[in-house]
């Protein structure tokens, strides 16, 4: 089993659409990511009525690295709704990618999986290119 099965695995373990109450749905979208140090975290997306509230699986999963072992890097992330990711699909969000720059730079080099059957992944920088935020971490560097 290689790591990108593994952390399929992981995340499909949370996928169970729910409806919370009559205005939250959860665990439609799920995802599993690598930190740094090998260790692998899970998250679900929760979304309510209002856009304002909600908080998808990648940003959920990158909340629990941070909460259970202080972490901030990702090394490879998977994100998905009912089958694994195809053809360019599983792709962090706008408001994902911002998140995973502005958490730590090295961020940029994170593994995403885009097409599971073929191992195809791109990196955050790829995706994102020519971030805004560069300028900060340098400064914050001197």
């Amino acid at each position: 089993m290689d790591i990108w099965e593994t952390l399929y695995e992981k995340a499909r373990e949370q996928y169970h659409p729910e409806n919370v109450s009559p205005f939250i749905m959860a665990h439609h979208v799920v995802c599993a990511l690598e930190a740094e140090n090998g260790e692998i975290f899970t998250g679900f997306c929760i979304e309510g009525c209002s856009g304002v509230i909600n908080l998808c699986a990648e940003r959920v999963a990158a909340l629990n690295m941070y909460v259970n072992s202080g972490q901030t890097v990702v090394k490879r992330l998977i994100a998905f709704m009912d089958k694994p990711p195809e053809e360019n699909g599983g792709m962090p969000c706008g408001a994902c990618r911002e998140f995973f720059m502005q958490l730590n730079i090295k961020n940029e080099d994170m593994e995403i999986m885009v097409d599971y059957e073929k191992r195809q992944t791109v990196t955050l920088k790829e995706i994102l290119p020519g971030w805004w935020g560069r300028e900060r971490y340098e400064n914050a560097e001197k």
